[in-house]
């Protein structure tokens, strides 16, 4: 009991309310992303927005880039105005873009709207790092920011469990379920986060942004840490297709109902509980398989590499995801696409806690700060990699729709144009009233004419440049 007593007692109470709003806000942030993909580009009949892919990856990759470039500004305004109050007003931001984003139609209001959210989560996403940071002391910062990291893993796993089954009735019910979640954190926040000391400066705003920008860029000068960072980018742009491509691959792709039939010969309840009403697995529970692997097996990985040199553990471990990112594409069995997840989870765990490491390692003693300020400029960069990978290169080689259209021309067959009247429900009907196709045979069809999952090798090729980039820096860049 007095080990137990003396473990939580060497944090102080605002560490485990800035832990708590993290699991809060990452339950809400992932129970969206994860469908988001799916929202977008399903069709309108069945209350989603029937964008392209393309449109889609304009939305979640520019939304995402800017997620994570405007930290270095927003980072500034808090150092400025005070924690707490630009974190009750990142979940105004978050509250009322979800409510508007949810009833928005059209390319360009979904856009902005999207936009309005990730500054939101730009505000909040420094804050809370800088707590943690605050708030445990060398002793106790390496413990205090596993336990953080932690919160993230259990915060997404837990998300999409609720709005999968959500948007089951209703897509709007899943911004309604996102947007009251931040009630919650308004609460915890307003009434228990105390505000940790932070250096007052005399500085005018415009001062302190500008000051920021400069460090950045004197960091950016630094010819091989900017090689890194442009290689790590690769690590994120594969790693992004988990939210961007893969949910839309197995809602087009994979035949989940042989996964429903597995589980429910195992546990009828538990099918149940997870599974839809048309005895399928919905795409989201797929790929919320990854988080539930961090939970189970991080701690494991981390001991296994912890001997390791962080770049060593990094080029590993994303050449193994680079392997399971291309097993997750070149199937329509969902049970070995949860395999392959696996391999590529490994990968992950083995890779990205390494990076922030590295980076800490190799930065000058009186620049760690400012050298850690720019992890997530990769990020960003990968983003938008990812975003345009999972749009038109994704659209060409593995939609469904448009493959649709494709086998339509070559077969001489008329097919309208997507439209508010005419769905991507009506357009499949249609295709298949002309093929004499069932709904099963068209999938299978085009899945072997057309060959969609050639796009593994796309993602995956990404990860192994990355690995090899990595490789190469050691051996001549860094040296």
């Amino acid at each position: 009991m007095s080990n137990k007593k003396n473990f939580f007692t060497q944090f102080p109470s605002t560490f485990w309310i800035a832990n708590t709003a993290e699991l809060i806000e990452r339950l809400a942030w992932y129970g969206f992303y994860m469908v988001f993909a799916i929202y977008l580009t399903a069709s309108k009949d069945k209350g989603a927005l029937g964008f392209s892919q393309v449109d889609k990856s304009y939305i979640m990759s520019l939304g995402t880039t800017l997620l994570y470039l405007l930290p270095v500004i927003t980072g500034s305004i808090a150092d400025k105005f005070g924690y707490k109050k630009i974190l009750l007003l990142s979940f105004a931001i978050y509250m009322s873009g979800f409510l508007m984003l949810g009833r928005a139609t059209d390319f360009t209001s979904v856009f902005l709207l999207f936009l309005y959210v990730a500054v939101g989560g730009a505000f909040f996403k420094p804050i809370i790092s800088a707590t943690i940071a605050k708030t445990t002391t060398e002793k106790t910062s390496s413990i205090g920011f596993g336990i953080f990291y932690m919160m993230v893993n259990i915060g997404s796993f837990i998300g999409p469990l609720f709005t999968s089954q959500l948007r089951e009735s209703s897509w709007y019910s899943v911004f309604v379920f996102t947007a009251g979640v931040f009630i919650v954190n308004t609460i915890l926040i307003f009434f228990f986060y105390k505000e940790p000391e932070r250096e007052k400066s005399d500085k005018s705003f415009s001062q302190t942004i500008i000051e920021s920008l400069k460090n950045i860029f004197e960091v950016l000068k630094d010819i091989k840490f900017l090689v890194f960072l442009i290689f790590i980018a690769g690590f994120w742009s594969m790693y992004y297709q988990l939210f961007y491509s893969l949910p839309v691959f197995i809602d087009q792709w994979v035949d989940t109902n042989i996964l429903f039939e597995k589980i429910y010969s195992i546990s009828p309840t538990f099918a149940e509980m997870i599974g839809t009403a048309q005895g399928t697995v919905a795409a989201e529970m797929i790929t919320n398989v990854d988080a539930m692997y961090v939970i189970i097996f991080q701690l494991l990985i981390s001991t296994i590499v912890m001997r390791m040199k962080p770049l060593n553990a990094m080029i590993s471990g994303i050449f193994i995801a680079s392997i399971g990112i291309g097993l997750m594409f070149m199937t329509m069995n969902p049970i070995y696409l949860i395999f392959s997840m696996l391999v590529f989870a490994i990968g992950e765990m083995s890779s990205s806690p390494k990076i922030t490491e590295y980076i800490g390692r190799i930065a000058p003693s009186d620049k760690v700060a400012m050298y850690m300020g720019t992890s997530f400029l990769p990020v960003a960069l990968g983003s938008s990699i990812a975003g345009y990978l999972s749009g038109s290169v994704y659209e060409q080689i593995s939609d469904k729709i448009s493959l649709i259209y494709k086998d339509a021309l070559a077969q001489n067959i008329s097919l309208p144009k997507l439209s508010d009247t005419f769905t991507q429900t009506d357009l499949i009907n249609e295709y298949l009233n002309k093929t004499g196709l069932t709904m099963s045979e068209m999938t299978k069809y085009l899945w072997n004419t057309y060959e969609p999952y050639n796009i593994m090798y796309v993602y995956a090729s990404i990860g192994i440049f990355t690995a090899v980039g990595l490789f190469i820096y050691d051996k001549i860049v860094r040296k």
